[in-house]
């Protein structure tokens, strides 16, 4: 369980070795390249965070950045640039080491993004849900999407993966 010591701060680009090796532990299906989470951070540092454990280290961390609405960026793949005239926040992700789970960060975090969001004037967040986790978001306030025209890039996660969307208060 997560010491009440840890807490969440902006990605910087030194945290990047640490964000691959969590990645690694708890999204292994899902393997992405440095360069994604490089490219991410640059786009949206106000999206990056990190979650330092009560001895500075690393045990969690959320990439989100601005995204159409419907729209799921490929796996392992390079946006380029963020669309123009985006109203919906895209959760990349969020991922925790099992020592940062349990005291309530990964909720702490969404809201937050939330805030963020709601204060720049989007109108939505979005995600793709993997690992079981649809009930973790539905929990936050996210709603299943039925988009048959997303099911290709669903299926590219795998058969569980779920396109959510939590409409916000602007």
């Amino acid at each position: 369980m997560m010491s009440v010591e840890a807490g969440w701060r902006r990605m910087a680009p030194a945290d990047l070795a640490a964000v691959m090796a969590i990645a690694a532990v708890v999204h292994p299906d899902y393997p992405e390249d440095e360069a994604v989470f490089a490219e991410r951070l640059r786009l949206a540092p106000e999206g990056c965070h990190v979650l330092a454990g009560a001895r500075g280290d690393l045990v969690g961390y959320l990439v989100s950045h601005p995204w159409p609405a419907g729209v799921v960026p490929a796996l392992n793949s390079l946006l380029g640039a963020i669309p123009p005239d985006t109203r919906n926040w895209y959760v990349h992700d969020l991922a925790l080491l099992p020592s940062g789970r349990g005291g309530g960060a990964a909720g702490r975090i969404v809201a937050e993004i939330a805030r963020l969001a709601v204060q720049a004037g989007y109108a939505s967040l979005a995600l793709v849900a993997v690992n079981d986790s649809t009930g973790f978001w539905q929990r936050q306030g996210f709603r299943e999407i039925d988009d048959p025209a997303l099911a290709r890039k669903l299926a590219s996660y795998d058969d569980a993966a779920r396109y959510m969307r939590r409409d916000l208060q602007v």
